[in-house]
């Protein structure tokens, strides 16, 4: 029978049976992201699976958890996630509305404040360690000067070393986290802050309903991801008091160097181990509230 072909109308096209294999593009896309899976493999997956292996015996755990300076550890690392980190983003709220102002003078002030952050930290934390030394250092030497007394002695007491350590966390960290919630105040238009001058809104009705809820959810996010790096620190504590005194000031990131240097490698390994259960509710978390908040501004 022949296909009548009605005016104006195209002649449908054969269906091409599908093709096997994989195209030109999808080949030298395999082809140059094998190089990036080969670094991934070599470098993060494997010692990741090397130090769970490590890592795999419950005697392990069992002296990690019968060691007391495990658990003074956890207490150290718990103190500084919520002392640290929180009075961090406090000063940071409180900075970043201070620095966006435009007058000359906090400009300038505001380059000399990202300092900290910028400069390496092995030499800064080194002098810092060197000015708080209890005989000599720059600071009992002038608090002997102006009172005739003789300062603490910083970094041989547990408490006045693990604040001290906190102390160097926040000036370290402190310029980042102000620079990222200044762009989120920059981000906010300026006509709901003439809006609300002209209702007779204060600074801190203009924070409370203006600010806040712009950067609230900038704020949290950036908040849990300080609190996992901030687990992951091993700066601020090893090179400020290397765990001293008497192995009273470690944190979990640092307390893997005093098993290693033990030749305990598996506990080293273990204790990276036992701080999955404080970084994967935090991801999740932070996970889900991005989720939640990207929804609620496409729906």
């Amino acid at each position: 029978m022949s296909s009548i072909v009605l005016p104006g109308v195209q002649p449908a096209s054969p269906v091409e049976p599908p093709r096997k294999g994989l195209t030109t593009w999808q080949t030298w896309g395999l082809i140059l992201i094998a190089p990036y899976l080969l670094v991934f493999g070599v470098f993060v997956l494997y010692p990741v699976t090397y130090g769970l292996w490590l890592a795999r015996n419950p005697a392990t755990y069992l002296r990690l958890f019968e060691d007391p300076v495990f658990f003074r550890t956890v207490v150290n690392t718990t103190l500084f996630l919520l002392i640290a980190v929180n009075l961090k983003f406090l000063l940071a709220l409180y900075l970043s509305g201070f620095f966006i102002h435009e007058k000359r003078w906090i400009r300038w002030l505001s380059v000399i404040f990202i300092i900290p952050w910028a400069v390496p930290a092995i030499p800064t934390i080194f002098s810092i360690r060197f000015m708080l030394n209890p005989e000599w250092g720059l600071v009992n030497s002038l608090i002997f000067r102006l009172t005739a007394l003789d300062g603490p002695n910083w970094l041989t007491n547990p408490q006045l070393a693990m604040a001290m350590a906190m102390l160097v966390h926040i000036w370290k960290a402190l310029p980042f986290w102000t620079l990222i919630l200044m762009a989120g105040r920059l981000a906010i238009p300026k006509e709901l802050y003439e809006a609300a001058s002209v209702d007779g809104a204060s600074g801190w009705q203009k924070f409370k309903y203006v600010t806040w809820p712009s950067i609230r959810t900038l704020y949290l996010t950036s908040t849990l991801l300080s609190m996992i790096w901030t687990l992951g620190d091993f700066n601020s504590v090893y090179l400020l008091t290397g765990g001293q005194p008497a192995d009273q000031t470690h944190v979990l990131a640092t307390l893997g160097i005093r098993y290693i240097r033990l030749d305990q490698v598996d506990q080293a390994m273990a204790t990276i181990v036992v701080a999955l259960p404080f970084v994967l509710p935090m991801v999740y978390f932070m996970m889900k509230r991005l989720s939640i908040d990207d929804q609620q501004k496409t729906s």
